[in-house]
């Protein structure tokens, strides 16, 4: 039978989610960036697995996948061993309520980091305010992940799992940033999860890939060749953070999509 493959891009959190997890769980799988993804054009088997055209996206043998929190709940219940979710109702609500903030509220501040700092959305004030704002909103976010984490040494319990996994690359993204986390505990969690090869291989790969991103991607969103997607929780950041005319801007310069409408 032939591995599970994943559509996805090494930057992305999301995706960044299932790898570790199907490394963890000692899975061979392939993956790869679908082509015209970032100009918006993507087609083929990605496509067609995933009518919403964004990564991650799983394909194994006949199963089609998309979303990487229901790919996270189908590599746990296909690949079962080493259990990932902790054991009992309540802690696993508790790890998912703390993915959900994760895959909301803190990937958007990163990713408006990323839209500023990088790809040069806004400069001057407006750029430093933009920054600011996100930098302050990671602080709050990481002071409450410390809360959560308390003094314990993993987010799932007694061991790395699930809600580690839910953590570690957003917490990553906004170190990349110059926002690492302050806290002791937090920090000390990061050490120990960058020991894992997990962590430590699906790091260097969006490592690798930033350098790459960071030299070609500016110029093709100034030409319109690249077009990022401002969907749901983003869109609401810039709208909320001070952005308004990054968006008013990007939709003139026609550099910014939205969701791909599922016909």
């Amino acid at each position: 039978m032939s591995k599970p493959y994943l559509h996805e891009h090494p930057l992305s959190p999301y995706a960044q989610k299932n790898k570790i997890a199907l490394r963890e769980k000692g899975v061979a799988f392939d993956c790869g960036v679908p082509s015209g993804l970032g100009a918006g054009g993507a087609g083929g088997d990605f496509v067609a697995a995933n009518p919403r055209a964004e990564v991650p996206t799983l394909i194994d043998g006949d199963v089609r996948v998309f979303d990487s929190t229901i790919i996270q709940d189908y590599i746990e219940d296909r690949w079962p061993i080493p259990a990932l979710l902790p054991a009992g109702a309540a802690a696993r609500a508790r790890v998912r309520m703390i993915e959900e903030v994760m895959d909301t509220q803190y990937e958007a501040t990163t990713w408006g980091m990323m839209e500023v700092k990088v790809f040069g959305r806004a400069t001057g004030p407006v750029g430093e305010a933009l920054v600011a704002t996100a930098i302050a909103q990671v602080a709050g976010l990481n002071d409450w992940l410390e809360r959560q984490l308390g003094d314990a040494d993993w987010f799932n319990g007694d061991a790395f799992g699930w809600g580690d996994i839910a953590v570690v690359p957003f917490v990553l993204g906004a170190v990349g940033f110059g926002a690492p986390p302050q806290g002791e505990n937090l920090k000390a969690w990061l050490a120990r999860c960058m020991k894992r090869d997990s962590v430590a291989q699906t790091a260097a790969e969006a490592h690798a890939a930033a350098a790459v991103v960071a030299k070609t991607v500016p110029g093709a969103i100034a030409s319109g060749a690249f077009k990022r997607e401002y969907r749901d929780h983003r869109l609401e950041w810039m709208m909320r953070s001070g952005g308004v005319d990054v968006v008013l801007a990007g939709l003139a310069a026609g550099n910014i999509r939205f969701g791909a409408e599922i016909k």
